[in-house]
C-alpha cells in the first residue's frame, strides 16, 4: 500500500492543496502509484480515492481518460496508436491491424512474446493530420512517431522503429 511506504511523499502532495480542494491531488497521487507499481491496480485506485475523498469510480474515470495512466500491466514499452475518427479517416485502422499482425498480436493490449511491447489503441495523441502515428512510452519518456508531410508511414517503417528500440 502506498500509505505504508510513501507517507511523506503523500503528505507532501496533499499539502499542496487546501483541504477543500483535496481532490486536486488525484492526478499526482496516481502518478506516484503508477511509478511505484508500473500500473494502477484496483487497489491503488481505491487508495487514491480514499486519500482524496473521491469515489473510486471517479478516480478510475481519470485513469481511463488519460493515455499516460495505465490500469493493467504491460511489456517494457507501451506502443500507443491513435484510432480516433480523424486518424481512422487517414487509414489508421487498417494500418494498426497490419501492425498488430506484424508483431504477431491478435488484439489490442497484448504484449509481444519477448515482453518488449504492449500495443494499445488510444483516442488522440494530437497528430490527426500526420496519421497513421504512434507514441512509445518507456522508462526514458514518450517518443512520438508520425507520418511524413508528403506520405504515410508504412508498417515496415514502424516495425523498424521498434526493432531499433530493443536492447536499449
Amino acid at each position: 500500500m502506498l500509505t505504508d511506504k510513501f507517507a511523506s511523499e503523500i503528505t507532501e502532495i496533499l499539502n499542496r492543496y487546501p483541504a477543500e480542494r483535496r481532490r486536486s491531488a488525484v492526478m499526482p497521487l496516481l502518478y506516484l502509484a503508477q511509478s511505484v507499481y508500473g500500473h494502477l491496480s484496483k487497489e491503488a485506485i481505491d487508495e487514491v480515492g480514499a486519500l482524496t475523498g473521491v469515489a473510486p469510480t471517479d478516480v478510475a474515470g481519470v485513469v481511463g481518460f488519460y493515455s499516460l495512466y495505465h490500469d493493467h500491466a504491460a511489456g517494457k514499452r507501451r506502443v500507443q496508436i491513435c484510432t480516433d475518427l480523424p486518424c481512422a479517416l487517414r487509414g489508421a485502422d487498417a494500418w494498426a491491424a497490419e501492425f498488430l499482425t506484424r508483431l504477431n498480436l491478435k488484439k489490442w493490449d497484448e504484449t509481444t512474446a519477448d515482453g518488449e511491447f504492449t500495443v494499445e489503441h488510444v483516442m488522440c495523441i494530437g497528430a490527426c493530420d500526420k496519421a497513421p502515428c504512434f507514441q512509445v512510452q518507456d522508462s526514458t519518456g514518450i517518443h512520438f512517431h508520425e507520418s511524413a508531410p508528403d506520405r504515410a508511414m508504412t508498417v515496415d517503417e514502424a516495425v523498424g522503429i521498434l526493432e531499433g528500440l530493443k536492447g536499449k
